[in-house]
């Protein structure tokens, strides 16, 4: 337990003035460090900064880091699915295999950090289901649901999640340290 912390956390529409961040990196370490060091130098505050995405087996990781973009500098979640889906229209079932990934860093001012990561394990369907989520959330199917990210409810999602998983490495390391 945190008795005795006292802990506020606020958005970045806490923070309007914070400088557009363009996720240029290789990997989504890369993006979730670059997002909080540029947020942590223009606050001086303790940051939580993350990047995801969804990696393909069948394309050989894609579109991994790219996932927000996937489909061109103008892209939408519609575009993304859609051009996903062109991708792997004659893939079975079975090599349709996917990872939602989120790379979680708790930063520093000092520049030290730590990284927490969660992983997601699926696949993809063959057409978007649901109205829940966002993303690439209509065509990955959670195998322990049978049913697309879009379709389940929020709770549930926010307790199986790739980011569920990277907070509650992250939850865990400072009960550790407060100990």
């Amino acid at each position: 337990m945190l008795e005795g912390i006292d802990v506020s956390l606020f958005s970045l529409s806490y923070y309007p003035d914070i400088p557009e961040i363009v996720e240029d990196g290789e990997t989504f370490l890369d993006n979730a460090l670059k997002k909080a060091r540029v947020v942590s130098a223009h606050t001086r505050e303790i940051v939580i900064a993350d990047d995801s995405g969804i990696e393909i087996d069948f394309l050989g990781g894609k579109p991994g880091v790219f996932s927000s973009r996937y489909s061109g500098p103008d892209a939408t979640d519609e575009s993304n699915i859609e051009k996903l889906l062109m991708e792997l229209k004659d893939v079975p079932l079975n090599e349709r295999g996917a990872t939602f990934r989120c790379v979680l860093i708790l930063y520093k001012p000092d520049g030290s950090f730590e990284s927490f990561e969660g992983k997601w394990r699926g696949r993809v369907g063959y057409k978007p289901a649901g109205d829940k989520g966002f993303g690439y959330d209509p065509v990955f199917v959670a195998p322990e649901f049978g049913v697309t990210a879009a379709e389940l409810s929020p709770e549930i999602k926010n307790s199986v999640s790739h980011r569920a998983l990277a907070f509650a490495k992250l939850k865990k390391s400072l009960q550790e340290k407060v100990r």
